[in-house]
């Protein structure tokens, strides 16, 4: 019975946390209610991490139920800040991708941008077209903003020819797009470049659509540890 009574109030925190993540985007509807709703969740699932940390802590001054209590609202606040943090990116990268056909992919606190090879590169080429970089000055335009994000570009090929030769191909591209974000303000250190070759497929390679699938960058944008704290963005000047 005590520990139903020491759980409710832990409960309570969880539960108001979830709900005072409010939606970023004026109650519109649709994947933007879905966005609101991640950030809720990212502040009830902090709420219950901060609980648990906070129950385990302490020097035996406070009680355990105070100091899980505690632990829930910290937690919270983080969860929510993060998801709210991304929520903004994510919009913004919307926006300014329109019709640049690259695919802007929310994975829970992860943003995964997609930029297929018609985009970014001709035929057995690391050279950046005309399109992508104009899609990548707003990719960067956005990660300048928001400093507490990290960047992670991975390169990929179709399974077509040689494998050795599709790996460093695969490395040559992905390190073309961190160059370029680079040459554009955003700081070589958030940046990790890696190339897969033909190694992971979202396609079949028997196929001429699905090959052209494969053969893509993908560039994650993860929060660091400080985007739920300080809120991730520059200064405004």
């Amino acid at each position: 019975m005590r520990m139903v009574r020491a759980m409710a109030p832990l409960a309570a925190a969880i539960l108001l946390a979830g709900c005072a993540a409010q939606n970023p985007y004026g109650g519109q509807q649709g994947s933007q209610t879905q966005r609101s709703n991640k950030t809720a969740m990212g502040g009830g699932v902090g709420a219950a991490v901060g609980a648990v940390a906070g129950a385990l802590s302490g020097d035996g001054s406070t009680s355990r139920r105070d100091r899980a209590l505690i632990g829930a609202a910290v937690g919270a606040a983080a969860g929510a800040g993060v998801g709210a943090y991304m929520d903004r990116q994510e919009k913004q990268l919307r926006q300014g991708l329109q019709g640049s056909r690259i695919e802007v992919d929310r994975r829970g606190d992860d943003i995964v941008l997609n930029m297929p090879s018609q985009v970014t590169f001709g035929f057995d080429s690391a050279q950046l077209t005309g399109q992508a970089q104009s899609a990548l000055n707003e990719v960067a335009s956005v990660l300048r903003e928001y400093q507490d994000t990290r960047v992670n570009i991975a390169g990929h090929t179709d399974s077509t020819g040689d494998a050795g030769y599709n790996q460093k191909l695969s490395e040559r591209r992905a390190r073309s797009v961190g160059s370029y974000l680079t040459q554009n303000g955003v700081s070589a250190m958030r940046l990790n470049t890696a190339g897969y070759g033909e190694n992971q497929p979202v396609a079949d390679n028997d196929t001429d659509a699905g090959r052209a699938q494969n053969r893509r960058v993908e560039i994650t944008l993860t929060p660091t540890g400080d985007a739920g704290s300080r809120g991730g963005q520059r200064p405004p000047r």
